[in-house]
């Protein structure tokens, strides 16, 4: 059901601009993701600050594009998007002193201090990564390339997260008494 959830509003948008166009399927993207939102407030009675910063980053670069008539917006909202995931994780880390993974996860995953710092990185480099390929695809790409980019790019955080696993697994601490 949640990954349902998670793929409802980039699927509605998808299958808008195939029907119409950008601006139609800007308008269903907003749209969705604010429903996406009031479903994820009434069952958890909370948003995580990750899913209020991407609400307010759709609404703002939606209306932009929509306002304007300018599809450069909704293109560039994952860029910017993921360099301020980037910059946060890494002031955090490095100016602050503080692991935001750690903080979120940490009540449910017990590892090393050391992994933690490692995971940290690593989505600091994956933010980065993502960035800087939404903006090379927005900047040198059509629209139509463009979209399909977002929805076959789900690729990326999906090996992303599977190797994330693989990497944590030996590391993660057993609830089970050794003998």
């Amino acid at each position: 059901m949640k990954l349902a959830l998670d793929f409802f509003p980039i699927l509605l948008f998808f299958g808008a601009f195939k029907l119409y166009d950008i601006y139609t399927a800007t308008g269903v993207l907003m749209a969705a993701t604010v429903l996406q939102m009031a479903i994820v407030w009434f069952t958890h009675k909370r948003l995580e600050p990750m899913q209020k910063a991407t609400l307010v980053l759709i609404l703002l670069f939606g209306t932009l594009t929509l306002a304007l008539h300018d599809d450069r917006f909704i293109k560039w909202k994952p860029t910017v998007l993921y360099g301020a995931m980037a910059m946060a994780l890494a002031v955090a880390l490095w100016g602050f002193g503080k692991n935001f993974l750690h903080s979120m996860l940490g009540g449910q995953l017990q590892l090393p201090d050391r992994i933690w710092t490692h995971l940290n990185v690593a989505w600091i480099g994956y933010c980065l990564f993502m960035a800087a390929i939404n903006a090379y695809v927005a900047l040198y790409f059509s629209t139509e390339a463009w979209v399909n980019f977002k929805l076959w790019g789900y690729a990326f955080p999906i090996v992303f997260l599977v190797a994330q696993g693989l990497y944590i697994s030996p590391h993660l601490k057993s609830d089970e008494p050794t003998a």
